[in-house]
């Protein structure tokens, strides 16, 4: 048995003590998108600190518990605080929470984060659904032996976000008058925000928003067969000739202000789930 898959099975060791349930949907909230948790009913409550091989979250905001219960009668899984590259963790331990999700039954993987919005359309507050990234972290995290029994060497990304998820979501977005922007994520390293020549040239690449985020977990996701919604919130805009300096307490504030939109697509999407 190798390594990985043994860590695996020790941190489901430790969580089948809480629940023996099998959980198809899955979730990881962003910077302060947090509020999606007030629609959980909750049965089980696990600290990262308590999970075997679980990195422990150090950024602000993300509160490191990983939460088990239902939203509107679907079994789900979330993560309440995520982890970044730039905290200094490896891929592989970025991602191994979503590897563990696969094995508790996870089919279907929501996904969001705050970003940084370059296409001049976009607003402030917007949301954004995520069709498509660029990964500019520098690494990978199948880079290494590749698990047969967890997915193949070299996994297709044609479709690295679900289309069926994308127009779902669009369709609830619209019925409940919620403006929605689709674009490009492009993942950089962090933590430090961009200068404005890396904004022009990362809106070279055809990226329309910027994170630190998310694309890791998608690689991972994909890997495993499991189908992605990714949705952003474009907390500041990030135009290079009229940039102006921007803190983390702003990009909370914005998140926290725009989330309810975010979390009102998710919930009904869970409830349309076959």
């Amino acid at each position: 048995m190798s390594e990985l898959i043994s860590n695996i099975n020790e941190t489901l060791e430790v969580i089948r003590k809480f629940t023996t349930e099998k959980y198809p949907i899955g979730i990881i909230l962003g910077t302060g998108l947090g509020g999606l948790v007030k629609e959980i009913e909750i049965r089980h409550e696990i600290k990262y600190d308590a999970l075997p091989h679980f990195p422990i979250s150090t950024v602000e905001s993300h509160h490191g518990k990983l939460i088990f219960g239902k939203v509107n009668g679907k079994n789900v899984v979330a993560m309440q605080g995520r982890f970044h590259f730039y905290e200094g963790y490896t891929m592989q331990q970025i991602t191994f929470p979503v590897r563990v999700m696969k094995f508790l039954g996870v089919e279907t993987l929501l996904v969001s984060n705050a970003c940084g919005g370059m296409n001049a359309l976009f607003s402030r507050g917007d949301v954004m659904i995520m069709v498509d990234h660029i990964n500019m972290l520098g690494d990978n995290p199948l880079i290494g032996k590749n698990e047969d029994e967890l997915g193949p060497r070299f996994p297709d990304m044609s479709e690295p976000y679900s289309l069926e998820l994308i127009e779902l979501a669009e369709n609830i977005a619209l019925e409940n008058k919620i403006k929605v922007q689709k674009g490009v994520y492009i993942a950089v390293a962090g933590p430090n925000l961009e200068t404005r020549a890396e904004y022009r040239f990362l809106r070279a690449t055809g990226a329309d928003v910027v994170g630190m985020s998310t694309i890791p977990e998608n690689i991972v996701a994909n890997h495993m067969g499991m189908k992605v919604l990714g949705i952003s919130i474009v907390t500041d805009e990030c135009f290079p000739d009229a940039l102006k300096p921007v803190n983390v307490e702003e990009i909370i504030a914005t998140a926290m202000q725009a989330e309810p939109k975010m979390t009102l697509i998710m919930k009904e999407l869970i409830k349309r789930l076959k």
